[in-house]
């Protein structure tokens, strides 16, 4: 059944579904959710982790509850209502009037759903750190769509041949923010990750260094880190990354206007909200032609090739405060 049929037999489907894609168009606020709540779970300034694998079972559990919470405090939905024979069953949200219960899965179909649920609203969400991937839907719960509970808790699941007809998909298989440290090869992450006390500093200057002209997040930036001002790691000053890296003509650009506008000229990648992008540069010369060039502290430069020389690059133009607001 495709999506308009749903929404003709179920408008408050289509109410609640309108509603979320008013507040994120893009999905870019809920894919940001999802990052973070990862991040949060792997807690890699105190841990050094940075694989779902690496969890224990009882955080893997938590994480529906934290994908809640944090969607709730994202997009402001007000607390929904008791429901149930005995009311004993509080759903997540009231999005507009509609009581609504927030599912997580990391597996694509694991939403446990229960039986209190049966004739309301859920939001299914999903999303997998090692695909780069996430899915959110709404979905009208229905006996006959579902595998009966055959759990302790007698919680639901949904039929796989209803995954696609019978669920509104706001966004299906969009992009999440990639966790760069799960995807880089073993022996580029071993020479990030230097084991030992007192090695954090060395090891952001290492991240910045090996994995360049790519958006790196927060959460790798704390693993590499593993303190809690791991932002200063980035700034400017003697030994940290911005100035150390410099010298070797590598910049670091962030998630700000001036910032995104000189990766946007210079045609390198351009961080997003919580992300960070660096590269080498060299100075714009004849046989460069007509590359994507920016100019800064008055010369122009350039996106440098392996066969450029290594020269210190410029200093990026101040932004108010280095922390992303």
């Amino acid at each position: 059944m495709a999506h308009k049929e749903l929404e003709e037999q179920d408008l408050e489907v289509k109410k609640v579904a309108d509603h979320i894609y008013s507040l994120d168009p893009e999905g870019k606020r809920f894919a940001t959710v999802l990052r973070d709540t990862i991040d949060q779970l792997l807690n890699g300034e105190v841990t050094g982790r940075y694989a779902w694998k690496q969890l224990f079972k009882t955080e893997k559990t938590h994480a529906g509850t934290l994908v809640e919470i944090n969607l709730q405090r994202e997009f402001k939905f007000a607390d929904g209502g008791d429901v149930g024979d005995y009311d004993q069953h509080p759903m997540d949200y009231r999005i507009l009037g509609v009581d609504v219960d927030c599912k997580f899965s990391q597996d694509f179909g694991g939403w446990m759903i229960p039986p209190e649920a049966m004739g309301y609203l859920c939001l299914l969400v999903w999303a997998d750190d090692y695909k780069s991937r996430w899915s959110a839907g709404i979905f009208r719960v229905r006996k006959e769509w579902l595998n009966a509970g055959s759990n302790r808790d007698k919680k639901l699941t949904l039929k796989s041949e209803h995954r696609e007809d019978k669920v509104h998909w706001l966004w299906r298989d969009a992009q999440l923010p990639e966790n760069v440290l799960l995807h880089l090869p073993e022996a580029t992450r071993n020479r990030i990750l230097i084991e030992g006390p007192r090695q954090g500093q060395k090891r952001v200057i290492e991240l910045f260094r090996r994995v360049q002209n790519r958006r790196i997040g927060r959460g790798s930036i704390r693993t590499a880190a593993q303190q809690l001002d791991y932002m200063a790691r980035l700034r400017e000053g003697k030994g940290r990354a911005r100035t150390v890296l410099r010298e070797e003509g590598i910049v670091i650009v962030g998630p700000y206007s001036k910032h995104q506008e000189i990766a946007r000229k210079i045609g390198a990648e351009v961080p997003q909200r919580g992300e960070f992008v660096s590269f080498r540069v060299a100075e714009a010369m004849p046989h460069h032609g007509d590359r994507p060039h920016v100019e800064l502290e008055g010369r122009h430069w350039v996106l440098a090739t392996a066969n450029d020389p290594v020269m210190t690059a410029p200093r990026l133009p101040k932004v108010t405060g280095e922390e992303e607001p």
